[in-house]
């Protein structure tokens, strides 16, 4: 039996895989979520760390992706950009503001995969110029590490009159 022998590509050529539009996470929702993807991008001139956040928490968005654009050398947006930047490395450890100079995408996925941290999403909004449906999706506002959990109580000293401890 070969590889490609389907039914679909045997008749059309064409196949429908499903999917879709996915709406966005609504609106100043924290969700908790890690970085598994960090590099250099470019488009169109236009030069910026690209990052892509996967949620981890809460359940109901479990698994999905935020993509992330930090334009550290747009003098328009440098500041703000290297501020949010920098809360991410502080969340993820520190060790990327120990780098000397910009960072490379090593430099990038050794300090900020894999590194939990709270963020608080917002939602975009777009009309493209061809008068299509308006597109959608997330951005993130804010970054904060992931709240403390309470610690356990001391443990309780309960021995029985005899001192042997219980179990």
């Amino acid at each position: 039996m070969s590889f490609w022998t389907t039914e679909a590509l045997a008749s059309t050529g064409t196949v429908e895989t499903g999917g879709g539009d996915m709406t966005p996470i609504p609106a100043k929702t924290q969700v908790k979520a890690a970085i598994d993807e960090a590099k250099w991008d470019a488009y169109e001139g236009d030069e910026y760390i690209s990052l892509r956040w996967t949620v981890l928490a809460p359940a109901e968005f479990k698994n999905r992706k935020i993509f992330q654009k930090i334009r550290v050398n747009d003098p328009a947006k440098a500041e703000k950009a290297k501020k949010m930047l920098g809360a991410i490395a502080v969340n993820a450890g520190g060790g990327l503001l120990k780098t000397a100079g910009e960072p490379t995408d090593s430099d990038l996925q050794k300090h900020l995969l894999n590194k939990p941290m709270a963020l608080l999403l917002q939602v975009w909004k777009i009309k493209p110029d061809d008068g299509g449906d308006e597109i959608t999706g997330n951005w993130i506002s804010s970054v904060s590490p992931l709240k403390a959990k309470t610690p356990p109580p001391p443990p309780v000293d309960d021995e029985d009159d005899d001192g042997d401890i219980a179990f």
